[in-house]
């Protein structure tokens, strides 16, 4: 069947009556032998038909011609396989079967598979926030209309920061609004029993987001706030494998009464500790504030960017704390003593941001704000 403006040709006399071929640019088109009047109007019915059709998916098969002869491969051969190809599913796309079987409990009380899969959700929301840094920190990816993947650009187009730094800002704020899965969802009686079968493993441990903090900020910015001062400088490779040994989280990860390392602590480095290094060599001169720092004088004095900056900085350093810590004091605070965290870490100290003063963008802020970092945001939310 052909169509035309919307009328159909049904040409159901072909296996039953003789035919001829009509041919233009390739395409053939069988015509039923009548007389000269309907011939005609058929022949021209398929001439306007293939003239309308054919404009358009000629200059495409060139394109393709012009694609795989460039990489010296054979069109038809993977229009071959096109053909023969099935069409593609939604759950085959997203791997859906594979990301539910991905919830494996150590415990038959239910509420572990919540503490799973939100745990799950939250570092797939940290994958994106690297997926953007990523962007930002190599000036954007150069992939023309047609596909053709021309390398990351040379400069950092100001709009285009701007624009990732709000989708980090979603994702951060799209985590902490729903943390409330954690502080309500979840019964705490249920929690108490089966955080005892994950010792020692932690949420500290997620090197995804000790990735975005590296990713973020100067390096020095993540040192603990009493050691920061003995360095100054230049910051060299050698002295961001000394400032590692100082990273303020490990402050929060030593055993409460030893001050020695916790297991947790000691199976983390142990994994990453050589991968973090190198991401902090590697983004010595390209995190995020770097890259601010590259931008025109102009375009650092835009007040839209360093709102989103200072945005990203409170929302990664005080509000994503702030809700760990209120969930921390729900299911492991009681009248007598606290409950200590799964993998030992100190919690108490650790999640307030008040003690750790980890702020990326200091030059952004006034003494007072960072004097008084966390405390106004404490307020809002309690």
């Amino acid at each position: 069947m052909l169509s035309y403006k919307g009328q159909h040709l049904f040409f159901y006399e072909f296996f039953t009556r003789p035919t001829y071929l009509y041919e233009r640019d390739g395409f053939s088109c069988p015509l039923l032998k009548t007389s000269d009047k309907n011939h005609t109007k058929i022949k021209w019915l398929w001439y306007f038909y293939h003239m309308e059709m054919t404009s358009e998916i000629n200059e495409k098969i060139k394109l393709l011609k012009e694609k795989y002869s460039q990489m010296g491969q054979d069109m038809s051969s993977y229009l071959d396989g096109l053909l023969l190809s099935n069409y593609l599913t939604y759950w085959d796309y997203i791997r859906l079967d594979t990301l539910l079987s991905l919830q494996q409990p150590q415990t038959d009380f239910p509420d572990e598979q919540i503490f799973i899969m939100y745990h799950q959700i939250t570092e797939l929301y940290f994958k994106l926030c690297l997926h953007e840094i990523e962007q930002i920190s190599n000036n954007g990816r150069n992939v023309l209309d047609n596909g053709d993947d021309r390398g990351w650009k040379d400069t950092l187009d100001p709009d285009f920061f701007l624009e990732r730094l709000k989708r980090l800002n979603n994702y951060f704020k799209a985590l902490t609004g729903s943390f409330a899965i954690m502080i309500e969802g979840m019964d705490r009686n249920q929690f108490l029993k089966f955080r005892m079968a994950l010792l020692p493993a932690s949420g500290f441990q997620s090197a995804q987001y000790r990735k975005i903090e590296i990713t973020s900020t100067d390096f020095i910015n993540l040192v603990h706030k009493d050691k920061r001062a003995q360095y100054s400088g230049t910051v060299t490779n050698s002295m961001i494998e000394d400032m590692f040994n100082y990273s303020y989280w490990k402050s929060g990860a030593t055993e409460l009464k030893t001050g020695k390392k916790t297991l947790t602590l000691q199976q983390f480095e142990k994994k990453y500790k050589d991968e973090f290094i190198a991401t902090g060599k590697e983004f010595k001169d390209r995190n995020i504030w770097k890259k601010y720092v590259g931008l025109s004088d102009d375009d650092r004095a835009r007040e839209d960017i360093q709102q989103e900056l200072k945005k990203f900085d409170a929302n990664v350093n005080i509000n994503w704390p702030l809700v760990h810590y209120k969930s921390a004091a729900k299911y492991l605070s009681k009248d007598s003593a606290d409950i200590a965290a799964t993998g030992g870490t100190n919690w108490q100290k650790y999640l307030p941001p008040r003690f750790q003063k980890r702020v990326f963008y200091p030059e952004l802020w006034n003494e007072k704000e960072i004097e008084e970092w966390g405390l106004a945001f404490l307020n809002e939310k309690e």
